[in-house]
C-alpha cells in the first residue's frame, strides 16, 4: 500500500497537479506586519465576541479559524449592512438566513447569528470537505460554487476559481491572510491537501473507504503514537498520513497538530482518545515514523 501511495503522489507531482501544503497553488497573498497587526487588532479588540465565537464553533465540530470569516466579513460589528444588503456580524442575505430560520431582525443578533453561521458552516462541510470551497460558498452561493465546478471540470478551489466571480476569490484570499495572521494557515491548506489527497488516494489505489466523505478535524499532541491511531481505528498508517500530509513534520516542529479523520472514523477516534494516548505513551509517545 505504502508503494502504491508513493506512485500516486510521484505521478501528481510529474503531472504538475499535487498541491503542496505550502501553497503552491493556494497561499496568503499578504504577510506583511501591517496585515498580520491589523487582523491581530480586530480580534484583541473583541476578545469577548471572539471567545463565544470560538465556543459556538466548537461545539458545532466546526474549527476556530471560521472566526476569521466573521473577521473578514463584518470586523465583528453586528450592525454592519452591506451594499448587497448582508446584514450582521456575519453578514446574512435574507435568502441564507430564511434557510435557516433566522429573521431579519436576528442577523444583528450575535448570539442567534453566531449559532446559525456554526451550522451553516458545518452543512457546507458536510457538502464539500474543505474549508476554503466552504469559505467561497458561504461568499457566492452555493449555485455559483455548482456553476464553477461545472465550468472547469473540478471540485478542486484552485482549478474552479478561476470561474468564480472577483469578488468571491477576492475573500478567499482576505481569508487566506485572516489566518497567516492568526497563525492558522497551514491548518486551512492542510485541510485543503487532505481533501484532494484523500479523493485521489482511494480512487487511483482502489480503496474501499467512499472517497467523497468529507474529513473532521481534532488536535493531537506528540505524544499520540499515529501507528497506535491507526490501529485503535482499524485502517492503515498510510491512510492516516494521506488525510494528514505533514502531520509527522509538525508534530515534530510544533508539539501538537490538527488531525483530520473522515466523518465517519471521529466519533470512534474521541471515544477511544484517552486509551489510544495511554497505549501511545506505553509505547513510547512516539508520534514520528
Amino acid at each position: 500500500m505504502k508503494t502504491v501511495f508513493k506512485n500516486i503522489l510521484t505521478g501528481l507531482m510529474l503531472a504538475g497537479t499535487f498541491v503542496m501544503v505550502n501553497g503552491q497553488f493556494l497561499a496568503a497573498s499578504d504577510t506583511s506586519e501591517a496585515s498580520v497587526r491589523k487582523y491581530t487588532n480586530i480580534i484583541n479588540g473583541n476578545k469577548e465576541i471572539v471567545e463565544f465565537i470560538e465556543h459556538s464553533l466548537v461545539e458545532k465540530g466546526v474549527p476556530k479559524h471560521l472566526r476569521n470569516l466573521a473577521l473578514i466579513e463584518s470586523h465583528f460589528n453586528r450592525n454592519i449592512t452591506s451594499g448587497a444588503g448582508a446584514v450582521g456580524m456575519w453578514q446574512f442575505m435574507t435568502a441564507h438566513a430564511n434557510q435557516y430560520g433566522l429573521t431579519q431582525q436576528e442577523r444583528t443578533d450575535v448570539y442567534k447569528s453566531t449559532k446559525t453561521a456554526a451550522i451553516s458552516l458545518a452543512n457546507l462541510y458536510k457538502k464539500y470537505g474543505d474549508w476554503i470551497t466552504v469559505v467561497a460558498a458561504y461568499n457566492c452561493g452555493e449555485g455559483n460554487i455548482a456553476k464553477a465546478m461545472q465550468a472547469a471540470g473540478s471540485t478542486q478551489y484552485h482549478i474552479y476559481s478561476q470561474y468564480l466571480p472577483g469578488e468571491t476569490i477576492n475573500h478567499v484570499k482576505k481569508y487566506l491572510n485572516a489566518c497567516y495572521a492568526t497563525g492558522e494557515l497551514e491548518s486551512v491548506l492542510n485541510n485543503y491537501n487532505s481533501s484532494r489527497l484523500n479523493k485521489v488516494f482511494f480512487t487511483e489505489a482502489g480503496g474501499n473507504r467512499n472517497n467523497e466523505a468529507p474529513l473532521q478535524e481534532t488536535e493531537i499532541n506528540a505524544g499520540f503514537n499515529l501507528d497506535v491511531i491507526a490501529r485503535e481505528l482499524n485502517v492503515q498508517l498510510n491512510e492516516i498520513l494521506a488525510w494528514n500530509p505533514g502531520i509527522v513534520e509538525e508534530l515534530q516542529k510544533k508539539g501538537e497538530s490538527p488531525l483530520y479523520l473522515p466523518t465517519d472514523l471521529m466519533p470512534d477516534f474521541l471515544l477511544k482518545k484517552n486509551k489510544i494516548l495511554f497505549r501511545s505513551i506505553k509505547e513510547g509517545g512516539k508520534a514520528q515514523q
